[in-house]
């Protein structure tokens, strides 16, 4: 029986819209968001190679600050061989100042440059021993400094770990050019950077560009130190953490936003003299513990006994 021209239409109406079922893509299966970012936990610590027992002491609150909140790694802040670095990467002062007394910490440890570190029984001019200090890196699972200046991410918090001491002789040319990339091309939420001269401290040494009072007298009244860390770091990083005085400070003024935090007390203590206006300072021996997680930054300085002394909280949204 032949159709109506009605009917036909009707049929082809029915016949296309199959066809599409049966060709069209299945429906994509919804895609799971990214996973946010773990927290990150981690020791800053200065001064501490002298193998003492001021050193074991802060080495065994650290265990201990560890085991309780957790940590993921520990960056030191140079002077990590007193009182003039080590003569190869097979020197025993490795095991006397670093693997003994952290035994049991098994997490990575990144340390940075000092002027002892270079030398001169202090004053940082025999350039050449840093290098010892970087091939070690091949020697110890936690001692981690692949070059004098580098940096490295963890989670969501980037560090870009400087070498001062070069700085303050005026030889940073390359440092300065790789520092700069590296915080341009970062996408962290969170960017803290490591030195061992300090921009700003009421320790013995003070600021940069007046060190020890010696304003004037390049190389040692750190101008190199100050220049580099105004053109280059400040207003860029949230954190900047330093060593070399031998006390604990978080400073009250900033760098166009960059919080200054000074934690030296590894292995003793000393005098607090200046007068920049501080949150916290103490010249007991001790460390600062951080703990990131998304928006909030929280740093805690932690006592000879285990004790927290201060707390402050960072966020950003």
């Amino acid at each position: 029986m032949a159709l109506s021209p009605l009917t036909r239409a009707a049929a082809w109406v029915l016949l296309a819209t199959a066809a599409c079922r049966a060709t069209a893509p299945a429906a994509t299966a919804q895609q799971p968001s990214p996973a946010a970012p773990k927290g990150v936990r981690f020791i800053a610590v200065g001064d501490t190679g002298r193998g003492n027992a001021e050193q074991h002491q802060v080495a065994a609150a650290m265990k201990a600050k560890c085991a309780a909140s957790g940590c993921d790694l520990v960056v030191m802040l140079g002077d990590n061989f007193y009182p003039t670095g080590v003569t190869s990467p097979e020197d025993a002062q490795f095991q006397e100042k670093f693997e003994q007394p952290y035994a049991g910490l098994d997490i990575p440890f990144y340390p940075v440059l000092g002027n002892h570190d270079y030398g001169g029984n202090g004053a940082g001019d025999e350039f050449g021993k840093g290098a010892h200090e970087v091939a070690y890196t091949g020697r110890s699972y936690r001692w981690k400094m692949p070059a004098p200046h580098h940096h490295f991410q963890v989670e969501n918090v980037e560090f870009f770990a400087t070498d001062t001491n070069m700085q303050l002789y005026g030889q940073d040319g390359v440092q300065r050019r790789d520092m700069a990339q590296w915080l341009a091309a970062s996408t962290a939420a969170w960017k803290i950077s490591l030195g061992h001269h300090p921009y700003l401290s009421n320790g013995y040494h003070g600021n940069a560009g007046s060190y020890d009072g010696k304003a004037g007298h390049a190389p040692w009244d750190g101008v190199g130190v100050k220049s580099f860390f105004e053109e280059v770091l400040c207003g860029r990083v949230d954190l900047a953490l330093f060593g070399h005085d031998h006390n604990r400070q978080w400073l009250e003024p900033t760098c166009r936003g960059t919080e200054l935090v000074v934690s030296g007390a590894g292995a003793g203590g000393s005098a607090l003299k200046q007068t920049n206006p501080a949150r916290f300072q103490s010249s007991a021996v001790g460390f600062l513990w951080v703990e990131v997680e998304g928006g909030k930054l929280t740093g805690e300085f932690i006592g000879p006994d285990g004790a927290v002394d201060f707390v402050r909280t960072l966020t950003r949204p």
